[in-house]
């Protein structure tokens, strides 16, 4: 096994919601012998190593820092990336976690109920759609693996469990709550 990057995704909350950060670990698997091409198939995992849930109420700054010490963990430093929600009031959030020396790169995302993902002035168009069918395809094929030891894995499955996509009028996904459930299972990695 041959461990790769690792992504930092930053849910931002403050009052009402808890903002989450996480942390995903990709590792190169070796899988069965191909002989058709003379080689050992490569398999990908990504692997939830970290999960915290900020308590109600930190101050941005506080979060920002408490990313930047998950980035500057030894095995992180200089190996991850960040990826920001920069909906509502991520924007500012996205600026400070630009001016804190991550040691990464900084992926800030706007989740949009559009057709078509987009890259304007540094931040990412995402369809929340988009979002949700890889999030599907990656637990369908076991390829996101969640740690049983994690303080928050229990809370993350079953807010995954309950995740649904609600397609409107015009065919775009436009909330996460209505439609299709997500499945989801804990492995002891």
């Amino acid at each position: 096994m041959e461990t790769g990057w690792w992504f930092v995704g930053v849910d931002l909350g403050q009052s009402q919601d808890f903002t989450a950060i996480a942390a995903l670990e990709r590792a190169e698997l070796t899988g069965e012998y191909d002989p058709a091409m003379c080689a050992w198939r490569k398999e990908v995992a990504l692997r939830l190593r970290y999960l915290e849930r900020v308590p109600l109420g930190t101050p941005y700054p506080d979060i920002v820092e408490r990313v930047r010490r998950t980035t500057r963990a030894p095995a992180l430093d200089g190996r991850c990336h960040v990826a920001v929600d920069a909906t509502g009031v991520g924007r500012p959030v996205v600026d400070l976690l630009r001016r804190a020396d991550l040691g990464g790169t900084i992926l800030p995302a706007i989740f949009t109920s559009g057709a078509a993902e987009s890259l304007n002035k540094g931040y990412y168009g995402v369809p929340k759609r988009d979002l949700v069918t890889g999030l599907q395809v990656l637990l369908q094929r076991g390829a996101l693996q969640i740690a049983a030891g994690l303080k928050h894995a229990a809370d993350l499955v079953e807010e995954l469990a309950g995740m649904r996509v609600k397609v409107g009028g015009e065919g775009r996904a436009g909330s996460l709550n209505d439609g299709t459930p997500l499945g989801c299972c804990v492995t002891g990695i």
